[in-house]
């Protein structure tokens, strides 16, 4: 073999005539091979340079009859890139290809199979079958665990022949196999299997789960990252069951493969839905604290999926990491997308004891020059005032400190979210009004101008120049965004309801409304402006009550998403869903949803939010759509086939009560869609199925609906 750095000078473009001359010519006076040798990695080379190689496919075949290993597996690696391309011409490869299925090296066996599922055309699939089925009974381990892949590529070349031939069955077997690295293989290509929408199930029982944990030990680490994902798609029956298995994993933690640690975190996470053993479930979330503290040890790109998946994490199990805020305090040389996922992992594990660190940490972070973080930093101090009582008057005294400063963007950010603490503890902190009103030149951003206009119309009775300051900020009415006319419009009408005796004052809502219905064209602000204008109009009383009607105190709760929707959210966790907080199947076409399954284990809260997984079947027929035209004969006469049984576990002889329990499921499912048409046509909004509803970071939230920070959402 060629030491590293010697192959470089085959990376030259070269023409295909000098390549095939060169393999004519080492036809001869060639004893050792390296003639054909070189050639051969020339054109390799040439291939990974993007250059097309294709037309010497018939004289690089020839150089398949070559008993050495290096020229096979350049010739085999030209007929992965080109196998697929010369459909006409594969047919000089088929006896080669079975001439080296049967060779005694194990290596050539598994690099012959392994090559014939890259090229998924019908001739060498036919050829590849019997070969394949010896194969995956080979005395090889080697050869056993590339068959074990190559089913995974028979499937997505011709779903229906690898179920046809017992190949499902026979990967079935492998996972119980002497060997570790042919469990792993076998147990990822049924996962690929499983995955996909025209797949068969793929499940687990309980002793074949307890085989692929004692195999852990033993694998690779990749072989183990398969396993403990496999192990998901076994669903505990009993909750010792659970708390056994939990035991057995948790060991995984120690592991130095960041992959492997997120892993076993996601099936731990999982089997503690079904764990009723609390002093278990304190132990495990203990155990998870330090791996995850790790990771943060690793460069950046690690330490943002790491803080991603932090932050699903510590909302459904706030014991992980309850102790360990400082871990989260951001370095000077850390990227802003770290800086940012870290300060709001900091907000969420802010609490009584540690407010203080955390708050001191903030107001560092807003004297920085990175806009976005000071941002971010102003916000999440306003935030914590919000969630933490005690430490309210020291968030606005840091507040109104950053506002003397006189930085555009830190004073908007600071009045945006005072705002919020005004509606928080109403008749509290309205005396530093007039410092915010010193600063109404300053403001120059939708957000923070509509909350300022707010703050002027909530609280017009104790502000003596509300009627001066309105009438400057109206001045340009008609150019402002429509989130900060909506604002003032609203604002004038409160501003009336307190002042109604002065002139100037219903001058100017008189002003603001008849712009409003008549120079506006934006249909929400023309609603608002007429309803307003009617209430007025007939009874001032009661549009007093209405619009200043008393509002609900509110709350950055801790747990903004939706518990159910966190669950099977946190299935995914170390995969690019748990990085963008959306399940996959939303932004990758033919991924397959995960949810937790109802049995007899699962805890009672996580049932009350379950998310059922509706599992979706491709078209078995032609799809018809009525249109114009003739209707052709036998068009209407012929009834859809009918949707082939639903697979089985493939561990399990359990299929007649399965198609059972489907029966009975479809019976509900019609009828729950039937309510559900009832419902739609009385309410024209039926459809729209939580349409608004969502993860909004920064959204203040009815107190009435708050959990406690440090709730473990278990029970």
């Amino acid at each position: 073999m060629s030491g590293p750095g010697q192959d470089a000078k085959f990376f030259t473009r070269g023409k295909i005539q000098e390549f095939r001359a060169e393999l004519q010519a080492a036809e001869t006076k060639d004893k050792k091979f390296v003639k054909r040798k070189t050639v051969l990695k020339k054109i390799v080379a040439n291939i990974t340079m993007g250059n097309d190689m294709s037309p010497l496919f018939t004289d690089v075949v020839q150089c398949l009859g070559t008993p050495l290993l290096e020229i096979k597996k350049m010739v085999y690696l030209f007929l992965v890139y080109y196998g697929r391309a010369k459909a006409d011409q594969i047919h000089l490869v088929i006896p080669s290809f079975l001439q080296d299925c049967n060779d005694r090296n194990p290596l050539i066996r598994a690099l012959a199979i392994r090559t014939m599922s890259y090229i998924p055309i019908p001739v060498v699939i036919d050829s590849l079958t019997e070969q394949l089925r010896h194969h995956l009974k080979d005395r090889d381990p080697y050869v056993r665990k590339t068959a074990a892949i190559c089913v995974a590529k028979l499937y997505v070349a011709d779903p229906r022949k690898a179920e046809r031939g017992g190949f499902v069955e026979m990967l079935r077997d492998l996972m119980v196999d002497s060997n570790a690295t042919v469990v792993a293989n076998a147990v990822a290509a049924l996962s690929e299997i499983g995955d996909r929408q025209d797949g068969v199930i793929f499940k687990l029982n309980l002793t074949v789960a307890n085989k692929l944990i004692t195999a852990l030990g033993e694998s690779s680490e990749w072989g183990q990252i398969y396993i403990l994902d496999s192990l998901m798609r076994y669903v505990p029956e009993t909750n010792a069951d659970a708390e056994l298995m939990g035991e057995r994993v948790v060991q995984q933690l120690q592991h130095a493969n960041s992959a492997v640690v997120l892993t076993t975190i996601k099936l731990l996470l999982y089997l503690m839905n079904y764990m009723e053993s609390r002093k278990l479930i304190d132990y495990i979330c203990k155990k998870m604290g330090p791996p995850l503290v790790t990771l943060l040890s690793s460069g950046p790109e690690v330490q943002y999926v790491a803080l991603r998946n932090i932050l699903l994490i510590i909302q459904r199990r706030p014991a992980v990491l309850k102790n360990d805020v400082k871990v989260f305090f951001c370095k000077y040389n850390d990227p802003i997308y770290v800086k940012l996922a870290k300060l709001e992992i900091m907000y969420r594990l802010a609490s009584e004891d540690n407010v203080k660190e955390v708050l001191a940490e903030l107001e560092e972070y807003a004297s920085e020059v990175d806009i976005d973080f000071v941002r971010k930093a102003v916000r999440s101090i306003g935030r914590l005032a919000i969630k933490v009582e005690g430490t309210a008057d020291a968030c606005i005294s840091s507040l109104l400190g950053l506002i003397e400063t006189k930085v555009t963007y830190v004073v908007q950010e600071a009045i945006i979210v005072i705002k919020d603490i005004f509606r928080r503890y109403p008749g509290k902190y309205e005396g530093i009004i007039p410092t915010l009103c010193e600063n109404l030149d300053a403001l120059d951003e939708p957000e923070a101008k509509a909350s300022m206009v707010w703050i002027i119309g909530q609280f017009a009775d104790r502000i003596d120049n509300a009627d001066e300051l309105m009438d400057d900020l109206t001045y340009n009415f008609l150019e402002e965004p429509a989130e900060v006319q909506l604002a003032l419009v609203t604002a004038a009408v409160k501003l009336f309801i307190y002042k109604s005796t002065s002139e100037s004052v219903k001058t100017l809502v008189h002003k603001i409304l008849k712009w409003t219905t008549e120079d506006i064209d934006n249909p929400d602000l023309r609603d608002r402006g007429f309803m307003y204008w009617r209430l007025l109009a007939v009874n001032p009383a009661v549009a007093g009550e209405i619009v200043l009607a008393e509002k609900p105190a509110i709350t950055t709760d801790s747990d903004r998403m939706d518990r159910g929707a966190l669950d099977q959210l946190l299935l995914h966790t170390g995969t690019l869903g748990s990085i963008y907080h959306k399940n996959p199947e939303t932004f990758i076409r033919g991924a397959a949803g995960k949810a937790l399954v109802d049995t007899p284990a699962l805890n009672g809260h996580s049932r009350q939010v379950l998310v059922p997984l509706q599992r979706e079947r491709p078209p078995t027929g032609p799809v018809v759509v009525a249109g114009p035209g003739p209707i052709e004969p036998g068009a209407a006469s012929k009834p859809p086939p009918p949707l082939p049984a639903e697979s089985g576990n493939l561990l399990d002889g359990d299929g007649e009560e399965e198609s059972v329990h489907e029966d009975d499921e479809t019976e509900e499912d019609s009828g729950l869609q039937k309510g559900a048409v009832a419902a739609g046509a009385a309410d024209p909004y039926a459809s729209l199925d939580n349409a608004f509803g969502g993860y909004i970071a920064d959204g203040p939230q009815p107190l009435g609906s708050a959990h406690r920070e440090d709730e473990d959402l278990l029970f």
